[in-house]
C-alpha cells in the first residue's frame, strides 16, 4: 500500500540508538513512515523477501549499523548492492566503528555514506537531525525511482 510506504529502514539492533534516531527524527518532522528491522536478517527480508513475505516497498534510505545478530551490516550491505532490486537505494552506515577496514569496506561495497555515532546525546541527535534533512528533503531521488518501487 502506498499509504504504507516506508521512506526509512533503520537497521539498528540497540533498542537506546534506535529510538534515539527514531526521536530525533519525529522531533524534526523528518519521517513519519520509519520500519525498524532489529537485525540483518530480519533487513533483508524486509527489502528482498523470503518464503512467506514479499519484499516492502524500497527506502527512501538505509540507516544500517554494521554490527548486528544474525547477519552483520556488511553482509546486508553486499546483498543490497548486488541486488538489483535494492542497489540504487541510498544506504547510510551508522556505526560505533571507527575502523579503518570497515570504513573503507563499507564504501568500496557501494555506501552512500559512513557516519560514526556521537556518544554524546545531543552531539547524537543533532547528527540525526542533519542526516533526516538531507537524505529525506534536500537529496533529489531520481524520476525512476516510484515506478521502480517493488
Amino acid at each position: 500500500m502506498a499509504d504504507e510506504a516506508i521512506e526509512v529502514l533503520l537497521v539498528e539492533d540497540n533498542a537506546s540508538d534506535a529510538e534515539l534516531v527514531l526521536h530525533s527524527l519525529r522531533k524534526n518532522n523528518l519521517a513519519n513512515r520509519v520500519r525498524v528491522a532489529r537485525d540483518g536478517a530480519e533487513a533483508l527480508d524486509i527489502l528482498l523477501g523470503n518464503a512467506t513475505l514479499p519484499p516492502a516497498d524500497s527506502p527512501r534510505v538505509i540507516l544500517l549499523d554494521l554490527k548486528l545478530p544474525k547477519v552483520d551490516g556488511i553482509q546486508v550491505l553486499t546483498r543490497l548492492k548486488s541486488d538489483p532490486r535494492t542497489r540504487c537505494i541510498p544506504v547510510v552506515v551508522l556505526t560505533s566503528s571507527r575502523e579503518d577496514r570497515d570504513l573503507n569496506a563499507c564504501y568500496r561495497l557501494g555506501a552512500n555514506s559512513y557516519i560514526v555515532k556521537p556518544v554524546d546525546f545531543i552531539r547524537f541527535a543533532d547528527a540525526m537531525r542533519q542526516l533526516g534533512m538531507y537524505w529525506l528533503l534536500l537529496n533529489e531521488k531520481p524520476s525512476w525511482y516510484e515506478s521502480h518501487r517493488h
